[in-house]
């Protein structure tokens, strides 16, 4: 099936690694050009390299918690491909902790960048898109489901589902998508450090496995290819979704 993805212009937070790059990867394989943006200059860099290249793709140094990002990457996007189809917010994972044990500094920092970083892209990009445009955020299995020792994600990342399902009707009249993902345990470097909190790693991730009905982590392409497929124009009537990537785990309906 053609996603309709070619020269389509994205601009993927958090792309220089983990999930996003995962999803920057698929949208590239998929003939979209990309604006990947990462707090370290090396790996945005080597990303936008492994994307295509200047015609291609581009990376960015920014932080989601800096006011002044959102602009800047929608801007840097229309300055050198001319235009902006979609975002993709994606940013690393908040610190793991307790309800009991967390202090107002971790929930601050987080809220920053996790949070209200997201919140401002979503809604400079709503401002500048267009009839056919797409916004996607990258959450969390802790949407639907608190995750053991994850406080932060269990209550940030349903705030955050609750807003793009109000800007979906916000901005649905004027032709603009907005979707979520809810991962679970994809097989990436954050989710390795996840396991090793809790002891010998391998036994954390069998023992995870064993509750996935289909017995095994995501891989990233897995995810990659389910977020480009929500990004692109084949999922046209696709809005207000929250899409989980978890084979499974999510017993919700």
């Amino acid at each position: 099936m053609d996603l309709g993805l070619k020269d389509r212009v994205y601009v993927v937070t958090g792309g220089g690694r983990g999930l996003g790059l995962a999803a920057a990867r698929e949208l590239a394989a998929e003939g979209a050009m990309v604006v990947v943006s990462g707090r370290n200059a090396a790996t945005v860099d080597a990303a936008a390299v492994e994307l295509g290249g200047p015609d291609r793709a581009l990376g960015v140094v920014a932080d989601n918690a800096d006011p002044g990002t959102a602009e800047l990457l929608l801007a840097t996007a229309r300055t050198r491909f001319g235009t902006v189809d979609g975002v993709l917010i994606s940013v690393g994972g908040p610190p793991p902790g307790t309800a009991a044990g967390v202090g107002d500094e971790h929930w601050q920092g987080a809220f920053e960048s996790v949070f209200l970083g997201a919140v401002r892209i979503a809604r400079a990009a709503a401002a500048c898109l267009g009839e056919g445009g797409v916004i996607g955020f990258v959450l969390s299995g802790s949407v639907r489901e608190p995750i053991p020792g994850l406080v932060i994600s269990n209550g940030l990342r349903p705030g955050l589902a609750g807003f793009a399902k109000t800007l979906a009707a916000e901005v649905g009249p004027r032709g603009i998508r907005v979707v979520g993902l809810l991962p679970s345990r994809i097989d990436t470097d954050r989710v390795r450090e996840l396991d090793a909190l809790h002891g010998d790693p391998a036994v954390t991730r069998a023992r995870a496995s064993a509750r996935i009905p289909l017995r095994r982590y995501g891989t990233p392409e897995e995810f990659g290819r389910a977020a480009a497929f929500l990004l692109s124009p084949a999922a046209s009537y696709l809005t207000g979704v929250m899409l989980p990537v978890d084979g499974g785990a999510t017993q919700a309906l």
